[in-house]
């Protein structure tokens, strides 16, 4: 007999945690091991190698994303759900950029995360369909109106979203501060935003994410 799949759940809100251990035990899964902040699930994580860690993502010492990106370090072989409150397109961007498996809403009913652990041990990717809504409201425009820009100009892009100055960028790409801002005009009207002077600045910062991950 294979040996049952073994999680570990980590939240650094007590009755939330004892909430979700007691559902998950309850629904025929073994929870090996609990976590109050980041790093005890780290350390907990690479000690055991739970077949899944079911992460919340704002926690004390280490976020979720942060024990992820350790733990990988560590060449664990563990599956990741990000359990969270958060559906803005930069923390669902940020997830799909670090892989991980599995990303569900924590007011979603308790079968979409039983669905998500299943889904996640057969090596597949589920997210909450209420991402659907932010990739095609928020997050598909946004990559139609990067396609059109030259490689140089997403150079600037990232490097705008980095907060760089023109003068840096210059320095930078090795180019003058007038091809820098020739290049910050174009952008700005394939981009379709106002053509004020903090129009690119204020874009890079809603879409960083977006933009980082390209």
């Amino acid at each position: 007999m294979s040996k049952p799949m073994s999680l570990l759940v980590a939240d650094d809100h007590p009755m939330l945690l004892k909430g979700l251990t007691d559902e998950l035990t309850e629904n025929g899964f073994n929870v090996a091991a609990t976590a109050g902040n980041g790093a005890e699930a780290l350390n907990l994580i690479a000690e055991l190698q739970p077949d899944v860690a079911i992460l919340d993502i704002e926690m004390p010492l280490l976020s979720g994303f942060e024990v992820i990106k350790k733990s990988r370090e560590k060449n664990v072989s563990t599956k990741f759900i990000l359990l969270t409150s958060h559906k803005e397109k930069g923390f669902v961007l940020r997830a799909k950029k670090f892989n991980i498996s599995g990303y569900i809403l924590k007011d979603e009913p308790f079968v979409e995360l039983e669905k998500c652990i299943h889904a996640v041990v057969r090596n597949e990717v589920y997210f909450s369909t209420a991402f659907d809504e932010v990739f095609t409201t928020q997050v598909s425009p946004e990559l139609e109106k990067i396609k059109f820009l030259s490689p140089s100009e997403r150079t600037i892009v990232r490097l705008v979203a980095q907060e760089k100055s023109s003068k840096e960028i210059a320095e930078i790409l090795y180019i003058s501060h007038r091809t820098v801002q020739k290049h910050r005009t174009n952008i700005i009207a394939k981009l379709d935003l106002p053509a004020s002077g903090d129009a690119l600045s204020l874009w890079t910062a809603e879409n960083r994410e977006l933009i980082l991950s390209l």
